[in-house]
């Protein structure tokens, strides 16, 4: 990294999604953060919403996603960039505080940092109650809590993932060291690389939470930053879209795409005994009840009584889908954030 701050590409795939879009751009033009060095590259995957207007209107650059998948329009948008740090921000991403890409890029200043993501998923009482329970739980999908395999600090177990991780506290941040054999899934909502870190792993497609496995496999004494700062993501607007959601993300590990020998990442190796977990936690109720009590404990929101709902739609979606649906794809066609 050159001396003096470094230069950002903020990378951010869209379809549809002028409903969160102009928050998310408004929260990277409030950074104090010199703007001469912070270029937003949005690829589009045919929207027929305002997206690409309100793009435009914040000085973005827009370029074309044709295969249409968030992973295939941050490739899309990575060969536009010519920054030395790739932030990769969803368009449902709002990054908290002014001072958010200051203390994402002091990560940096350590050489053996290849990567850095925040720490929390943070809500305002004005969020939903689903977008205030995925906050709150530090997970999209519930069952990443019994698996262990989450990133964000969740209020059930008072740790940011349920891995045992070789890691240091840097004040700021935390170092994760990627000489370990298992991961949490890090790499998506707002995570910064290197540039030159990044490039090796991008193709059609930039699949977020295969880079740090593969930087892993591939080179020795490289760390990942967990950096003590938010990100409210918007997750969904009510049950039915959580519903889709997860019936999306099912399809998806279950398509040809996602074979174990085609992703760096091995969700099955973590997955048998937390699935077993999960499900007898929704037969018998009582322990999610436990772990509701445990987070609204800590957060003293009632948005924490969610989670029952939250994993018995999980069950009902995989469990139907594992049945009867694996290996369809689900079309984007009507997709809309």
């Amino acid at each position: 990294m050159k001396r003096g701050l470094p230069s950002i590409s903020v990378l951010i795939p869209t379809l549809n999604s002028a409903s969160t879009l102009r928050d998310c751009l408004r929260a990277i033009a409030d950074q104090r953060y010199p703007k001469d060095l912070v270029e937003i590259i949005v690829a589009d995957g045919g929207s027929r919403d305002e997206t690409v207007a309100m793009a435009r209107e914040f000085g973005a650059v827009v370029v074309s996603n044709p295969l249409v998948t968030g992973e295939a329009g941050k490739a899309a948008a990575f060969k536009a960039a010519s920054n030395e740090l790739i932030a990769l921000i969803d368009s449902d991403n709002i990054i908290v505080g002014d001072d958010w890409f200051d203390r994402m890029v002091a990560a940096f200043e350590n050489p053996a940092v290849v990567g850095a993501e925040p720490m929390y998923f943070v809500s305002t009482p004005a969020d939903n109650t689903i977008n205030r329970y995925c906050a709150i739980f530090g997970v999209n999908d519930p069952l990443c809590l019994f698996i262990g395999n989450y990133d964000k600090y969740s209020a059930v177990s008072g740790r940011w993932t349920g891995y045992h991780l070789r890691t240091r506290d840097a004040g700021d941040y935390v170092i994760v060291s990627l000489d370990t054999e298992r991961l949490p899934t890090i790499g998506a909502n707002g995570t910064m690389y290197r540039r030159e870190a990044l490039q090796p792993f991008v193709t059609s497609y930039l699949m977020d939470i295969d880079v740090p496995v593969l930087i892993a496999k591939t080179q020795t004494g490289l760390e990942f930053a967990k950096v003590r700062v938010g990100i409210r993501h918007l997750f969904c607007s009510d049950v039915g879209a959580f519903a889709r959601k997860q019936r999306r993300r099912i399809r998806d590990f279950f398509s040809p795409a996602q074979r174990e020998e085609d992703r760096a990442y091995g969700w099955r190796n973590a997955l048998l005994m937390g699935v077993i977990r999960f499900v007898c936690s929704c037969v018998t109720v009582i322990p999610l009840l436990y772990q509701s009590c445990l987070a609204y404990n800590r957060s003293k929101d009632r948005a924490a009584f969610f989670h029952p709902v939250a994993c018995m739609i999980t069950l009902a979606v995989y469990g139907s889908n594992f049945m009867f649906a694996r290996g369809r794809p689900l079309s984007r066609s009507a997709w809309k954030q």
